[in-house]
């Protein structure tokens, strides 16, 4: 028997029952959407969180009194326990460290930014030092960055992210103006370029302030986290540091930092930890659907060979192998497998497009993430039709005939 006879045999079977084939596929197609989804936005979420959350640069790291990018609970509670990263600490590491580019310190609160006519809560509240303006990656759309004398003399400026901007100067320009931060008038003279949101919270809801301004609006009772552009690579500038912050907070010889670095490496490293959680969760549960699915299609293909004992009974008085009824069968699973798989993997990329279109997740299209749905489905066809092939294959052809 050719092999394009089987595929037309198969392929009329199907179609003689076409409802029911629909809705065989239907827990194959749930499965393979969902783990084409998961996949596409956990793509997406690498390549989003690499050019985001992880954009400290190569040669910039920071150091802080609690981990910034850690998800043990526990270690950042304990952390609070720990003395503040003071100005002190901050000069101290500035003038003492070598191998050091450059230091700069940062702190940040949250409160209300305002003009005569429009008010916002809930706005960061950062405290920098004038160096941040070329440490950070922070790009300055419109205006300038405070200088040095103007954070020596703690003057009222601000700059505004677009965000905040955006919404408390809606037709105008806001260099020049004034606006209340905590009741405190400063003057806006720079803007920030948009940075957009991080994986739906919003990065552009801040205003920035000199440090000095900022401890006589909420005191220095917040730890700093400096922020250090070092040597490459970063080891050397972490010793270093690390040799100057245990000896001024007298930690002893043996016993653990009470502070902690943090490059884009340790954000990537969360990310992996966070999303590699998410990733497991749901491919579990798209493999479970998908396994329903399986089973669903095993359990209509064996009836699928109950309604056509004669049928198989004919093809094999006429010279038909149990070779030939074993691939027919095989076939016509493989055949509804793939074009669940097709229409999985279809569905899957048509929601993740439509979610990075009206929803802040990002997505990336990938081909071989439709390699691997498509692959899913073939073996399940090949795990859950072997079974009801072979049951068909090895009827008996006569008692196939006699059968009604």
């Amino acid at each position: 028997m050719q092999y394009r006879d089987t595929f037309r045999l198969s392929f009329e079977a199907l179609t003689s029952h076409k409802l029911r084939t629909a809705l065989t596929l239907l827990g194959l197609v749930i499965g393979v959407t969902s783990l084409i989804l998961v996949m596409t936005l956990i793509q997406g979420a690498d390549e989003y969180v690499k050019g985001k959350i992880a954009n400290l640069g190569t040669n910039i790291f920071q150091v802080s009194k609690i981990p910034l990018a850690s998800a043990n609970f526990e270690e950042v509670l304990r952390a609070r326990k720990h003395r503040d990263l003071t100005t002190d600490d901050w000069r101290a590491v500035q003038e003492a460290c070598h191998v050091c580019r450059d230091v700069g310190a940062e702190v940040d609160t949250m409160g209300h930014v305002r003009t005569e006519v429009q008010s916002l809560s809930d706005v960061s509240l950062r405290g920098e030092s004038a160096n941040m303006g070329w440490i950070s990656t922070l790009e300055i759309a419109s205006g300038r960055f405070f200088t040095l004398a103007e954070e020596r003399g703690a003057t009222p400026v601000v700059v505004l992210g677009s965000e905040v901007a955006e919404r408390l100067f809606t037709s105008e320009s806001p260099l020049g103006k004034a606006v209340r931060v905590e009741g405190a008038e400063f003057t806006v003279i720079g803007v920030a370029q948009k940075i957009g949101s991080v994986l739906g919270q919003d990065q552009d809801l801040f205003s920035i302030i000199p440090l000095p301004a900022f401890e006589k609006l909420f005191g220095s009772r917040n730890s700093l986290t400096l922020e250090i552009k070092g040597a490459q690579p970063l080891d050397p500038s972490e010793d270093e540091v690390r040799v100057i912050l245990r000896g001024r907070r007298h930690v002893s010889p043996g016993a653990t930092d009470d502070f902690y670095f943090i490059t884009a490496e340790s954000y990537m490293s969360l990310w992996r930890d966070i999303s590699s959680v998410f990733f497991l969760v749901f491919v579990m549960i798209s493999l479970v659907s998908s396994l329903v699915g399986g089973i669903v299609i095993m359990n209509i293909t064996l009836v699928s060979v109950t309604e056509r004992i004669r049928e198989i009974g004919l093809r094999r008085s006429v010279g038909a192998t149990q070779r030939d009824i074993a691939l027919q069968f095989l076939t016509e699973v493989l055949a509804q497998c793939l074009v669940g798989g097709l229409a999985g993997v279809t569905a899957g990329f048509g929601f993740a497009l439509l979610l990075r279109e009206f929803t802040p997740f990002p997505a990336a299209v990938r081909l071989w993430v439709a390699a691997v749905g498509l692959l899913l489905a073939s073996l399940i066809a090949v795990v859950f039709g072997v079974y009801p092939a072979i049951k068909a294959a090895h009827l008996d052809p006569v008692v196939a005939l006699r059968s009604d």
